[in-house]
């Protein structure tokens, strides 16, 4: 065989049924991630698609299903109608009524490998089994990845264990498609019941329990978005269940409603779920969060915002461009291999991103700082030089600031340093803090501009309503700029949001610019920010508890509403 005639692919691909969870992108399994990562065609549920797209390789054919809009809206019923979505544009093809066996059969030619993905578990969609069986007809293999069945995961998030040590009967039921003898059955016994049912149908499911011998006064939970950030709970009773729901103002759905989850019996009652609901009390619980930041610097602020149960929002205020004029980089960059420098000093992620740029440019990598001593300012311009192969002999041991580097730097000693000149490379709005700091401990110092800082283009018209109007909960300033910009290109946060700044001279800078500052972090640090913040909202849901208060986000108040100032 040539070395250039590849082999005929096979006549069949292979197909993954994988289950992708009731919502939680973090409830995804190990093998789900891998299969996902290596498929060529992505075939999934309309309401899973956010959920499994993020760990698909780039390039991949998407193939999105939805539901008939005449059907019920929940997973696994009605008559699938599909949109396809090419993989290497943006284009959309008009909506076609087939059967999604065909289309996983037709996805899998070719020798391609197919992940379909479903809601919850492969076993308990009410497609899954008849697309399987196709494949068997076709000759084409397949594998079954499990996934979080909603009935499983929701009580979980909502603080509803099924079971206990006495080994309760645990029943679960569809209620959309359960049959007089299924309620009879169901009624009959005093054990834990699941019910998948939409929330417009959750008081006609209870009457249902209550009509087959059910107590009235039997506890229930019900929760809607269950594993999300938009997990709502109710606790009442069979007999009570439909005027709780009345009273929350919660209003039929035009689709059909929702689809819920409802815990029947008593491990759900409230004495308990209020102990064990561990999700639904994080300290930000639903809170949307603005993070006016680049994407690559919030990525572990999103993170770690996300682990206190917020949804974080992320607004670029600043852009990243070269220096207008790049001699004085490429000279300095030159430098480090010819050995002119004994130091090197990062003060931001966006300082090694430039000089890994010139390196690549160059053809240099990590080897070209041997010898060369390494300053960093902060923990996330640390990882950044140890992800480029480069471990800082030098990070402040106090404030992470220019002014913590200083304090920290040794003096010039010429018997100790052979050369006496530092790299310095920086943006090109950088104060003289640091300068200064190292010729006053007798160093030479070559100030290159690395990077222009600009601002940013302003966000879509749909996020600024949002700042402007009370859409956001909270907003964190990471530094003054950050302050001037947002305002600049968006417009100023309404006053029921929550100000959170990085220290003194950004919550001066807030303050300039007519907002009242809520938190402000004890020590200059992104993470400290956060956490400030979460503690914040720690102490606004206790107190709101204690008053017997619902527990409401900020965006939830009322217009004009007074806050108290807070500065830990």
């Amino acid at each position: 065989m040539s070395p250039t005639t590849l082999p005929p692919p096979p006549e069949h691909g292979h197909v993954t049924f994988l289950g992708a969870g009731p919502g939680d992108p973090g409830l995804l399994t190990l093998r789900a991630v891998e299969a996902l990562a290596n498929a060529d065609v992505l075939v999934a549920e309309h309401e899973v698609l956010g959920v499994v797209r993020r760990h698909a390789r780039q390039g991949v054919a998407e193939v999105p299903t939805e539901t008939d809009s005449a059907a019920s809206s929940a997973p696994g019923t009605g008559t699938p109608q599909l949109t396809v979505v090419d993989g290497a544009s943006t284009t959309v093809g008009a909506p076609a009524v087939r059967d999604a066996a065909h289309l996983v059969m037709e996805a899998a030619r070719g020798g391609r490998r197919v992940v379909r993905a479903v809601p919850g578990d492969p076993g308990l969609d009410a497609y899954a089994a008849e697309e399987m069986l196709a494949c068997v007809a076709a000759g084409v293999p397949f594998e079954v990845v499990p996934g979080v069945a909603a009935a499983v995961g929701v009580p979980a998030y909502a603080g509803v264990p099924l079971r206990d040590a006495h080994g309760a009967d645990v029943r679960f039921v569809d209620a959309r498609t359960a049959s007089d003898r299924c309620w009879t059955e169901v009624g009959a016994s005093d054990g834990t019941l699941v019910v998948s049912t939409t929330l417009d149908s959750v008081g006609a499911a209870a009457g249902e329990l209550v009509s087959a011998g059910r107590k009235p006064d039997t506890p229930l939970t019900v929760t809607v978005a269950g594993t999300t950030t938009r997990q709502r709970t109710w606790t009442a009773t069979l007999g009570t269940i439909a005027q709780t729901l009345k009273q929350a103002k919660v209003l039929p759905s035009p689709e059909g409603g929702r689809p819920v989850i409802a815990v029947v019996g008593e491990r759900s009652a409230p004495a308990q779920r209020d102990r064990l609901s561990w999700f639904e009390s994080k300290p930000m619980f639903g809170w949307k969060v603005l993070v006016p930041r680049t994407r690559e610097q919030a990525a572990s602020l999103s993170d770690q915002l996300r682990s206190y149960g917020a949804v974080p929002h992320e607004v670029p205020t600043i852009a990243v461009e070269p220096p207008r004029t790049p001699q004085q980089m490429e000279r300095a960059v030159k430098g480090l291999v010819t050995g002119r420098y004994e130091w090197i000093a990062f003060t931001s992620v966006n300082a090694v991103k430039a000089v890994r740029e010139k390196f690549e440019e160059y053809g240099l990598d990590a080897r070209a700082f041997a010898g060369i001593k390494v300053a960093a300012v902060g923990d996330q311009t640390a990882k950044a030089l140890i992800d480029f192969g480069v471990r800082p002999d030098l990070v402040p041991s106090g404030e992470q600031s220019a002014r913590g580097l200083v304090e920290d730097w040794p003096p010039y000693d010429p018997v100790f340093d052979p050369i006496d000149r530092v790299f310095l490379p920086r943006a090109d709005i950088a104060t003289e803090t640091l300068v200064a700091g190292l010729i006053d401990l007798g160093w030479e110092v070559d100030d290159v501009t690395a990077y222009r800082t600009v601002r940013a283009s302003p966000p879509p018209a749909e996020t600024r309503e949002a700042i402007k109007g009370g859409g956001f909960d909270a907003v964190l300033f990471t530094s003054s700029s950050t302050v001037r910009n947002l305002v600049g290109i968006a417009g100023k946060p309404h006053n029921v949001t929550v100000i959170a700044c990085i220290g003194p001279a950004t919550a001066k800078t807030a303050e300039e610019h007519g907002l009242r500052v809520d938190v402000m972090a004890p020590e200059p640090s992104v993470h400290k920010l956060a956490e400030a913040l979460a503690d914040f909202g720690a102490r606004r849901r206790l107190a709101a508890l204690e008053a017997g208060d619902p527990v409401t986000r900020p965006s939830e108040r009322r217009p004009g509403a007074r806050r108290r100032r807070s500065t830990t």
